[in-house]
């Protein structure tokens, strides 16, 4: 079958923008217009650190509307400047939605990104070079709320030294996630939430010197599985078809070939595989994630649909149904001989969003990943203290140290077992 001709450069802006689009009528649907409104003002007013869910504090059309609208605003932005159409456009859109769904909203990102074109002026270079690190490092958006709230300060002395803190991220955030990457070698992908959990251990500890405390918290919605359930499936269902509709021959052949690739961080499937094969995937991760936290009991709300819409993201770069599948079964098993339960809310999230570690499957084998997302189980539960869920890739902090311990440790063996080897063979 003849393969169909790439989608212009026009066309696949807006094909992306049918996800933040189709969402946004939904939530229509889901709450009258009035309130969707005061659900927007009372999300710019609310704590956004782990775990705050927009669909309770603002109501269910109020988050999606949060979420499609920031969405909406950097797609247009990225086609005003002319920035090139490539896998990571699409995995920064979906990660950018997905944690507007829990965390980013309105008025908290700006802070950081313009610190990051700050970085890029001073060092003379062009915004494109770092802007997806920028968009990636709004993880630390709560942050910018955080200082919103101190209470013994005037609003105005607030407000300029939140956008001082949130320039100051922006600014530190591409040399540091351009050394940290050594660290894990590529085989943790959420390489800015390694960096952005070394920026929020350091600002959090300023915090409390200065006697300012966060304090824990858990907003989770659990009502909605039905309705969210089906918004999904309808969603990733209809991109399957439709990039079978466009290639259908094709299509499984580049998928088939995405399957055999490792996944190491770098990697992008849009450029290698083209647009439907990526579309395919990207259904196919989506609707495994989603019926995997139904099968376990979970429930799906703002930060379950963002860690799955993070899977839907990485899967038009490093992720595919052979390489997080071992992760996510290994955090399953983990769950199986520790004191907490996978459907409780934290364990869920490092279900989903453990798939970081995917490259580690990818690479060494199943096995490897088994025990990877073993580890991250236990990792990821423990870490956030230091940053009082102020990072909220925070994941991606507990990857990046998983990595770092394991690769090294994989590959010495290797090394050994080949040398024995060859040893054999002379």
């Amino acid at each position: 079958m003849k393969t169909k001709e790439p989608l212009p450069y026009r066309g696949k802006y807006l094909l992306l923008a049918v996800m933040p689009v189709y969402f946004m009528i939904a939530g229509l649907f889901c709450q009258p217009v009035d309130e969707i409104f005061s659900g927007l003002i009372a999300i710019l007013r609310e704590p956004d650190f782990l775990i705050t869910d927009y669909f309770v504090v603002g109501g269910v059309g109020a988050a999606f509307f949060n979420a499609g609208t920031i969405t909406l605003i950097l797609l247009v932005f990225l086609y005003c400047i002319r920035m090139e159409f490539d896998g990571h456009t699409i995995t920064s859109c979906c990660l950018l939605f997905g944690f507007s769904l829990f965390g980013k909203n309105l008025l908290n990102i700006w802070a950081i990104l313009f610190g990051v074109f700050l970085y890029a002026r001073c060092h003379r270079v062009s915004i494109r070079n770092h802007l997806y690190v920028g968009l990636y490092g709004t993880s630390l958006s709560p942050i910018i709320t955080q200082v919103m709230q101190i209470g013994h300060l005037p609003l105005a002395g607030r407000l300029v030294l939140s956008v001082v803190v949130g320039i100051c991220i922006g600014f530190v955030l591409p040399p540091l996630s351009a050394h940290v990457r050594d660290i894990h070698k590529g085989y943790s992908l959420y390489n800015v939430g390694f960096s952005a959990g070394i920026i929020a251990t350091v600002v959090i500890s300023l915090f409390k010197s200065f006697g300012i405390t966060v304090e824990s918290r858990l907003i989770w919605d659990e009502s909605h599985n039905t309705l969210f359930g089906i918004l999904l499936s309808v969603f990733f269902v209809g991109m399957i078809v439709f990039a079978l509709a466009r290639e259908k021959t094709c299509v499984l052949k580049k998928y088939w070939q995405i399957l055999k690739c490792s996944g190491i961080g770098g990697t992008d499937y849009w450029k290698d595989y083209g647009d439907y094969a990526v579309l395919f995937n990207m259904g196919v991760n989506g609707l495994f994630a989603t019926g995997f936290v139904l099968a376990v009991g979970g429930d799906l709300n703002g930060p379950t649909i963002g860690g799955i819409f993070t899977i839907v993201g990485f899967s038009s770069t490093e992720k595919h149904l052979r390489n997080i599948a071992p992760i996510m079964i290994g955090v399953y098993l983990a769950s199986l001989t520790k004191h907490w339960s996978i459907n409780e809310p934290a364990p869920l999230l490092a279900l989903l969003f453990s798939t970081t570690l995917a490259p580690i499957a990818g690479e060494f084998g199943v096995f490897a990943g088994l025990v990877a997302g073993f580890l991250h189980s236990s990792v990821a539960l423990n870490v956030g203290i230091v940053y009082s869920g102020m990072n909220l890739y925070n994941n991606g902090f507990a990857g990046g140290l998983v990595a770092a311990f394991m690769v090294p440790v994989i590959l010495s063996f290797r090394s050994r077992m080949s040398r024995i080897k060859n040893e054999d063979i002379l």
